[in-house]
């Protein structure tokens, strides 16, 4: 690895440790040449399917549109940082445990909207407005109705 400060290509691990849930390896390296330390992360490089857009098209999955995605939604909202990277972990993982090679993106945004929904009702709500399109505000009263409902699992829908 090569030194980020000095360019060097001489640097050690001085120590490594699970990071991320298991997820990635954490390493504390440093540079033989000019003694500077700095932290790098291993990650396991899994193919993840492609999305099926609304109109037929495919495309990579890029985890940097799904980060920004929900952070636009969490903008000024108080969500840690790693409840975000929490969620965004759990959303990976659900891609990778479909086993398909291919997803609509429809079900990713679902998913997205199931992690922002225990994350914030606020950025829940903001990205269901921008997701589903919302045209007038009996959409925007259903969705949060919605929310101010028991979960249907809990109770039969009685009207």
């Amino acid at each position: 690895m090569r030194c980020p400060f000095c360019h060097a290509q001489d640097t050690r691990v001085i120590d490594s440790r699970l990071a991320s849930e298991g997820d990635q390896v954490r390493r504390r390296r440093e540079c033989g040449a000019c003694g500077e330390r700095f932290t790098t992360y291993e990650n396991a490089e899994l193919i993840m399917p492609r999305l099926v857009k609304s109109d037929g098209t495919r495309e990579p999955f890029d985890e940097r549109k799904l980060r920004t995605g929900m952070l636009r939604a969490l903008e000024k909202r108080p969500v840690a940082t790693e409840a975000v990277e929490a969620a965004i972990n759990r959303i990976k993982k659900r891609l990778q445990a479909s086993g398909e090679r291919e997803v609509p993106s429809r079900q990713l945004g679902e998913w997205v909207m199931d992690e922002l929904r225990e994350l914030d009702q606020v950025a829940y709500v903001r990205f269901a407005s921008v997701y589903r399109s919302f045209e007038d505000v009996s959409a925007f009263r259903e969705v949060i109705e919605g929310l101010e409902k028991p979960s249907n699992t809990d109770k039969p829908d009685n009207g």
